[in-house]
């Protein structure tokens, strides 16, 4: 209760700050930099004009400002919602509310799904007020091995809110072999012919796999950008090594859940790894090998690790999925850095989240205990150096619905 109680206050705060304040002090914070300063104990953070402007101790605070006392409460950096369809997909059931991928049997990567993105989706406002200030936007296969690119997202709720460039999900393994005449070695065959048309145009006269289009896409992302491959079984991991390696493609693994059977060769290749630590059982024939040390076994390999798989509704689900990672052997600070600092890196916007510190834009969240933990709650969240609203639709129906009846359990008495 006394966790409801602070965040029902620090909501009236936000309010009365103005969901745009640019001014903003967090005084007596434990503050997980995630960069070389590591943990500052009793740090205050000085926000202004959208940017971290000052980190230290007892730094003055000006007037008429927005100020919250952490008390010594952490303060990190805003978490990654993974891969998902947040502002793509309002309801999954009903299809003409998702723009997840193109139901088109044919290979075209050029298509692009960020133009549907949907800033007002009620997906955004319940995601981050959990913590989260960003996620990947991502294509599925819906018909096709290539899903299509998708790019990374703040979610303000701004509709200009996109940074790093352009990333291409492909789909192999059991999934993709339906598509490719029901052979998990076609795919390879024809992503190989996808590719060589890519670097070869082919005669008109010539059958092809690709429009003009899907080439010019694929010579792009040969040279430059980030290719996610949607992959579990070990050997099609090797595969997707190969494959890269012979391409020059900036590859990623999404899924892998036997990765860990392969983790020398993925810390050799520097491959990252965004993986469910939750998925500890097989369920299907490409996740025999599925353990839930998996990310704790990639960590001390030298494997980049970064959580993802909670999905778009549940998304902040991603904090107990590190959580059980930490339980199951990954260390404390790598759990944490697995939902920012990793997944900045891993595509290229480190410059932008991941990490606190001074002239970095300002995205960071104030937690009531460890972020880890599933009873801690986000109490103030900042994304592009704005404090966002602490209320969602879920909210706004709780407190409609739910009166006050201290007679009642817990779980029926509105905060």
């Amino acid at each position: 209760m006394n966790i409801l109680k602070n965040i029902f206050v620090l909501s009236l705060a936000l309010l009365s700050a103005g969901v745009h304040a640019q001014t903003i002090m967090i005084r007596g914070a434990t503050v997980h930099t995630m960069g070389p300063d590591g943990i500052l104990e009793n740090t205050d953070i000085f926000i202004s004009a959208g940017k971290i402007q000052q980190i230290g101790q007892d730094l003055p605070v000006p007037q008429d400002i927005a100020v919250f006392k952490a008390d010594g409460k952490p303060v990190t950096p805003g978490f990654f919602a993974g891969i998902s369809s947040i502002g793509i997909t309002e309801v999954s059931a009903v299809k003409e509310s998702t723009d997840a991928g193109l139901a088109l049997k044919e290979m075209r990567p050029e298509f692009d799904i960020v133009p549907a993105y949907n800033p007002h989706s009620s997906l955004v406002p319940v995601t981050r007020i959990e913590g989260f200030s960003f996620t990947l936007l991502g294509a599925g296969s819906q018909g096709s091995i290539f899903g299509g690119q998708g790019r990374m997202v703040a979610l303000d709720g701004g509709y200009e809110s996109f940074f790093g460039k352009p990333v291409l999900f492909i789909n192999v393994g059991r999934d993709a072999s339906g598509l490719s005449g029901d052979s998990r070695a076609g795919q390879w065959m024809l992503l190989n012919q996808a590719m060589d048309e890519a670097d070869k145009p082919p005669m008109s006269v010539q059958t092809t796999l690709l429009t003009r289009a899907g080439r010019g896409t694929l010579s792009v992302f040969a040279n430059e950008g980030k290719v996610v491959f949607d992959v579990d079984r070990a050997s099609d991991i090797l595969e997707t090594i190969r494959f890269a390696n012979n391409y020059g493609l900036d590859a990623v693994i999404s899924g892998g859940a036997e990765a860990w059977m392969v983790a020398e060769q993925l810390a050799k290749a520097n491959i990252p790894v965004l993986l469910d630590p939750l998925a500890n059982l097989p369920s299907n024939f490409d996740s025999l090998g599925s353990r839930r040390d998996n990310a704790a076994i990639l960590n001390a390999a030298g494997v980049m690790v970064a959580i993802n798989g909670a999905g778009s509704h549940n998304a902040r689900k991603q904090r107990q999925m590190a959580g059980n990672a930490v339980a199951s052997g990954l260390p404390h600070a790598a759990g944490i850095a697995a939902l920012t600092t990793n997944p900045a890196r891993i595509f290229a916007v480190e410059a932008l989240q991941g990490t606190i510190k001074t002239d970095m834009p300002a995205n960071l969240v104030l937690w009531s205990g460890d972020p880890l933990e599933v009873t801690t709650a986000a109490e103030v969240v900042i994304i592009n150096g704005k404090l966002m609203p602490m209320e969602s639709r879920q909210t706004k129906l709780r407190d409609r619905y739910l009166v006050e009846k201290p007679d009642m359990p817990r779980a029926y008495i509105k905060p």
